[in-house]
């Protein structure tokens, strides 16, 4: 593999001229087809460039054709780029709720969600957008429940990104109607995924556990 060639001094989004956190921002290379390939893991030889994590500033990227300047390369971005990386983001938060779970850090029912986020042994909760809301109120008590008994009272992050359905596609049988991500390294890296993805859909979260803030309601 070879080392790419562009550091941290060149993060700057293409579009907004912005510098900023590699976690901020997502890198795009030119393909061996001339395509525009996403490189979510930076790791990709060649020239890269950098836009906002932000679905709206993608297309932007894409509308202006500013990725084979950037690229220096004959390099074509289609229509379609924005929701592929929407896929890659989804994919890559469906992986790391498999490892999680695996590693006794991503739990599903909503009697255990509810436990552990009593218990503050959960980081985030997640439910299916589909889900019945009375479950929904149910542990949206428990966070508020459990955040008076922190020194900050802030309620741990409540996602809602994929349909039930979705969820099967992602994760086949262990698609969920609520999940709960717990303490750990898998747990935090499940938490991390949900917040870029949820903030590339348009969203944005501030200030609470691991960057994240106070759900959208």
């Amino acid at each position: 593999m070879g080392k790419k060639d562009d550091g941290v001094n060149d993060r700057m989004c293409i579009v907004t001229r912005e510098s900023g956190d590699a976690d901020d921002l997502i890198r795009f290379v030119a393909g061996p087809d001339g395509s525009v390939v996403p490189d979510l893991k930076r790791e990709l030889p060649g020239r890269g460039c950098w836009v906002k994590a932000e679905r709206a500033i993608v297309d932007k990227a894409v509308a202006r054709k500013l990725f084979a300047r950037a690229l220096r390369a004959d390099a074509k971005a289609g229509p379609e780029l924005g929701a592929d990386v929407d896929r890659l983001l989804a994919a890559q938060l469906g992986g790391m709720m498999n490892m999680a779970r695996k590693a006794g850090q991503f739990i599903t029912g909503s009697t255990k969600v509810d436990q552990a986020v009593r218990s503050l042994a959960a980081l985030a909760v997640f439910h299916a957008t589909d889900a019945a809301e009375d479950g929904v109120r149910k542990i949206d008590q428990a966070r508020k429940a459990a955040s008076f008994l922190t020194e900050d009272e802030t309620q741990i992050p409540s996602f809602r990104l994929f349909s039930e359905g979705e969820l099967e596609g992602l994760l086949g049988q262990n698609a969920f109607i609520h999940a709960a991500a717990l303490a750990g390294q898998a747990g935090e890296g499940v938490v991390k995924r949900a917040i870029m993805l949820e903030k590339y859909r348009g969203g944005a979260r501030v200030g609470a556990h691991g960057g994240a803030g106070q759900p959208n309601q």
